[in-house]
This record gives C-alpha cells, structure tokens and sequence, in this order.
C-alpha cells in the first residue's frame, strides 16, 4: 500500500515540477538572450525606436 501512495503522489507532483522547471529555463534563456542583444546593439541608433 505505500508503494502505492508514492506512486500516485509522484504522479500529482511531477508535471507541476516540470512546467516550473521549464518556466525557469525560459525565463533565464529570455533574460540572457535580451541582455546579450542589448550588449551586442549598444550605441545603435536602432535601439531607440524598439518598445
């Protein structure tokens, strides 16, 4: 029977730990990538008109 209800705990948690992990990776992977951009475009005339 414990075996049992470890099984089905691990079943309700686990996609609420995937979607928060692959949420975290995104927003780590968007800010990285922005700030790289922001770095690579400094100084560029184009940046100005970009909302």
């Amino acid at each position: 029977m414990p075996g049992a209800i470890a099984i089905v705990v691990a079943l309700l948690i686990f996609p609420v730990i995937a979607l928060m992990g692959s949420t975290t990776i995104a927003a780590l992977l968007g800010w990285a990538l922005d700030r790289d951009g922001r770095d690579r475009n400094e100084g560029s005339e184009l940046v100005d008109v970009n909302y």
